[in-house]
């Protein structure tokens, strides 16, 4: 079998550092001083204040650069975008820093660092490295007999006779399933490709039901919590300082003060309106999570408003006053637009909503701009939605593999490996 060559990623990382030092892209700019990380824009092509020609101009560009601007292609920022995230993902040059994203501000954008050459490699099994390097001397020696040099170079396919098992297992909020990675060493002269799928259809008891509530005053983040469990009320205490962890409303459900403005914040007319407007809150809304969806129900005398990506009418979003509980978050919805994702790729559904206390919020404004914002996101989608990226960005490789072969044909054989967790992983070789 002829073995394939893992082609560089050096040139995408000098083309990424070149764009972001021209400054000619709009949000794509370095995250530090030292230009290790960089920052990319990231806004859904569904917002209505989605601007291609700024939001999706460094994936158009990409996508030029790569000569993929077809006919089919010329208007797709979805595409454009799909095509670099694969890019930047699979590249062992790029890491994904999570924890220094915002997806949930007016401009999101997401952050990446570049991976230093000593980060990059990969030790290989040596009784795995012998045997390879066996099997291509006895090849060379054959190859210097014969002339039928064509016969190496045909991809053929073969019969994969073990089985690729789908595994349940526990949500991981800490270390998301990557994407594949891509392993080449001087003594091997192949492609493996490791493939982790989780199971994203079930869960364990209660491991759905999960909040992270990031709280703003006049767009700077003053509280961030996450909470397990199927309820939570966020409300105003007055005077209360803020507690280590979410406080417990009598072996009920926890709850999370609205912290007092801190001196951070600018003084003005704006800063006088929060602190005059935090007291309205003092009996918050609650939250609670079903197997139908995410509720709230307010009990304030502050109005509030909320958007989310489940409303169906382009009005304004107001939760009335101890009335029925409003449905914020459809899970139904979210799972249909995720195995469209998983299948199709595209835009990834979102996984939160937010409410604007005090003031009316349209889904056209920007959130930042307001006194009070509670951004709600929910873990368990999140990770769904990063194992389905990686099921079909390990699809879109394997396509891209197939396309390079002479006969559109690759091969694949798939073992199970055990691990330390006891999950099962398919391993592919090209």
């Amino acid at each position: 079998m002829a073995a394939g060559r893992m082609r560089s990623t050096r040139r995408l990382r000098s083309w990424i550092v070149e764009q972001v030092s021209s400054g000619k892209y709009p949000g794509l700019v370095w995250d530090d001083e030292a230009k290790t990380m960089f920052r990319i824009p990231w806004k859904h092509a569904g917002k209505q204040d989605f601007r291609k020609d700024e939001d999706a101009a460094i994936f158009k560009a990409w996508a030029e650069f790569k000569g993929k601007l077809t006919d089919g292609g010329q208007d797709n920022p979805a595409a454009w975008k799909t095509r670099l995230r694969c890019a930047l993902n699979k590249s062992p040059e790029f890491k994904e820093v999570m924890d220094r994203a915002q997806l949930d501000i007016s401009e999101p954008y997401k952050v990446y660092r570049l991976v230093p050459i000593s980060e990059q490699g990969v030790v290989v099994p040596e009784k795995k490295s012998r045997e390879k390097a066996s099997r291509r001397s006895k090849r060379r020696r054959s190859d210097s007999d014969s002339d039928a040099d064509s016969d190496d170079k045909q991809i053929k396919r073969e019969e994969a006779t073990s089985q690729l098992y789908v595994e349940e297992s526990p949500v991981q909020t800490e270390e998301p399933t990557q994407c594949p990675t891509f392993i080449q060493t001087d003594s091997v002269d192949e492609i493996r490709l490791d493939v982790r799928i989780e199971e994203s259809v079930t869960a364990p008891v209660g491991a759905q039901d999960s909040f992270s509530v990031a709280v703003y005053y006049l767009g700077q983040q003053v509280l961030k919590r996450q909470i397990q469990g199927t309820d939570v009320r966020i409300m105003y205490l007055p005077s209360s300082p803020i507690p280590p962890t979410p406080l417990v409303l009598k072996a009920r459900f926890p709850r999370i003060p609205l912290p007092e403005p801190p001196s951070t914040l600018p003084a003005g007319p704006e800063l006088q309106a929060l602190f005059t407007l935090l007291p309205f809150m003092e009996k918050g809304v609650v939250l609670t999570s079903t197997p139908q969806g995410v509720y709230g129900k307010r009990f304030c005398q502050g109005r509030v408003f909320w958007t989310g990506p489940h409303t169906t009418m382009p009005d304004l979003h107001k939760m009335e006053r101890n009335t029925e509980p409003v449905l914020l978050f459809n899970k139904e919805i979210f799972k249909q637009q995720l195995d469209y994702f998983r299948t199709n790729g595209g835009e990834p559904p979102q996984c939160g909503f937010t409410l604007c206390f005090g003031e009316e919020l349209s889904d056209s404004e920007d959130p930042f701009q307001k006194l009070i914002i509670v951004q709600i996101t929910l873990p368990w989608e999140e990770q769904q939605v990063q194992n389905a990226q990686s099921i079909f960005e390990s699809i879109t490789i394997l396509q891209s593999l197939a396309s390079q072969s002479p006969l559109g044909e690759i091969t694949l054989n798939l073992v199970t490996v055990p691990s330390p967790t006891n999950e099962s992983i398919g391993c592919g070789t090209f």
